[in-house]
Order: structure tokens, then sequence, then C-alpha cells
């Protein structure tokens, strides 16, 4: 295996350590340190498979020469004091959270589009999920309106996700309208408690200027494979119905398993589309094409 980037996670919750697991199956990274603000479980997991950790947070990180990229899994409060001190050391941030302090990135869409950014925003596991059919109907139909209904299993929504609800709506909703294209965009999040766990789910709403069926299908079909290059288990659940000029989806998405169960598929996204924009920002600095 040739030379890797080093990075950093803050947060040892769930999203965190899933992020572990997939920065340890990573072609272009290389897993360097866990910090927290507490001796959790995520950081004696971390310490388990011998990785450096902390309980200084933020500024353990940033004292890290090493550390190129870090994952900030906290909170959408903790990420805006987080980023100017990141940014200080030199240290490219994928933000977790809401925070949104810098650019959406939906890989299949936009990261191409970026260059030169210190602090990509992950918008949110909805986000992931819906913005790129939103996105392929616009560019097939001009959506003049996008709703999307992601309902996920309760058992996966930690406290991050629970404290950040207002949030969620918020960016996932401004997200539909800036990379998805939609005039106007409204996000809706439902905590199921059903038994057993369901799996993440998401209908997208849109209503089109446009409604030609087959580009619409096409366009869908097409953006699905490229999501599915870096979330295997992102499915189409009910195929695009036209109606007018009124477009539905249903997306379906498992999770791969690493270290949350299956039916996380709304923390799971999240962090393979995160995944996915480090390791290309990995692969830039090591000069792979």
């Amino acid at each position: 295996m040739g030379e890797k980037i080093k990075v950093g996670i803050i947060g040892p919750g769930n999203i965190g350590s899933d992020l572990m697991y997939k920065v340890i199956k990573s072609k272009y990274l290389q897993m360097h340190m866990m910090s927290g603000i507490v001796e959790s479980e995520g950081i004696k997991r971390a310490a388990g498979l011998g990785f450096k950790t902390s309980i200084e947070g933020v500024n353990a990180v940033a004292a890290d020469s090493d550390i190129k990229i870090v994952f900030d899994a906290t909170s959408a409060k903790a990420h805006l004091h987080n980023s100017p001190i990141l940014k200080a050391a030199g240290i490219i941030a994928v933000d977790m959270t809401p925070a949104a302090v810098g650019p959406y990135v939906v890989p299949c869409v936009n990261l191409d589009k970026l260059t030169d950014e210190v602090d990509f925003n992950m918008v949110t596991c909805g986000g992931q999920a819906t913005v790129p059919i939103a996105y392929a109907i616009n560019r097939a139909a001009d959506s003049e309106y996008t709703e999307i209904v992601s309902s996920i299993s309760s058992k996966s929504a930690g406290p991050g996700t629970r404290a950040n609800i207002d949030e969620f709506t918020e960016t996932t909703s401004k997200a539909l309208e800036v990379i998805g294209g939609a005039d106007r965009g409204t996000a809706i999040i439902i905590l199921n408690p059903a038994e057993p766990p369901i799996m993440m789910t998401n209908t997208i709403y849109s209503l089109v200027k446009n409604p030609d069926e087959k580009k619409i299908v096409q366009s869908v079909n097409d953006i699905i494979r490229e999501v599915q290059a870096y979330v295997p288990g992102y499915h189409l659940r009910v195929p695009p119905l036209v109606d007018g000029n009124k477009v539905t989806v249903i997306i379906e998405v498992e999770g791969a398993g690493d270290f949350l169960p299956s039916y996380s598929g709304n923390l799971d996204i999240i962090n393979q589309a995160a995944v996915a924009v480090a390791e290309k920002l990995a692969a830039k600095m090591l000069g792979v094409k």
C-alpha cells in the first residue's frame, strides 16, 4: 500500500466510531487520532485499536501537525467553534454537522466544482440521500418546488441528531435549492420507533415545469448509479412516478454495517459521502490522478 494522508476525528460517538472503521478500510486515508471531551466508549474503542486519542477536543487535533484532514462529528454549535481553530492550523475540515460554515457538498453532484476549500459541509443524512434525486429531477424537468420526507429508525437517531433537528430541516431545505436546483425546497424528518427498526426511507416530491417522463427516469437512474459508487446500499424503492407536473421518487438506504447496524442507513450515507470527499482531497494531496 502506498502513502496515505493522516486524518483525525473529533467526536467519538456513533458517527465518529463508524467513520473510524471506514477510514481503516480506505485506500488513501490513514486513521491517526480520535478526540473527544470525555473518556467515552468511543475513545476507548479507538485506543484499543492502537490509535492516538485525546479528551482535549479540537485543540488536540489542531496541535498535531501530522493531521491534514479532520472529520468533525460533534454538533452544529461545536463546529462553529472548531472551524476557525482548524483553519488556523491548516487542517481541512469535513463537517458532519449541519453548521454549514463551508459550502454544501454532495459528492456525485458538486464535489468536482469545489476547489481550494478548507471546510466542507456534508449537509445532513437526509440531504445526502435526497439532494441527488432532487438534482436529477431538476436537470431533466426544471423543479419549481421539491419536498422531501426522510423517515429513519428512532434507534439510529442519537443525541447529536436529536439536538440538530431544527438545523437538519433548515440545512436540508436550503441544499435542495442550492445544490438540488429547486426554486423552493422543504425538508421533513420522521423518527420512527417501529420494531424491528426500519431502513432509512426517503420520499422526494417535485413540482416540475417540463414533465418529460423519459428524461426524468433516465436522469434519476443515472444519478443513482453515481451515488452507488460510494454508497452501495442506496436503492430505488419506487421509480419515478410522473403524474401531470408532479414527480415522486422513493429511495431506501441500507447501511454497510461497518460499526452501526444495517438499518442505520441515515448515518451510513453521510459517512460514506464524507469519506468519498476526504479520499478525493487525499488523492489530490498525494498527486494521484
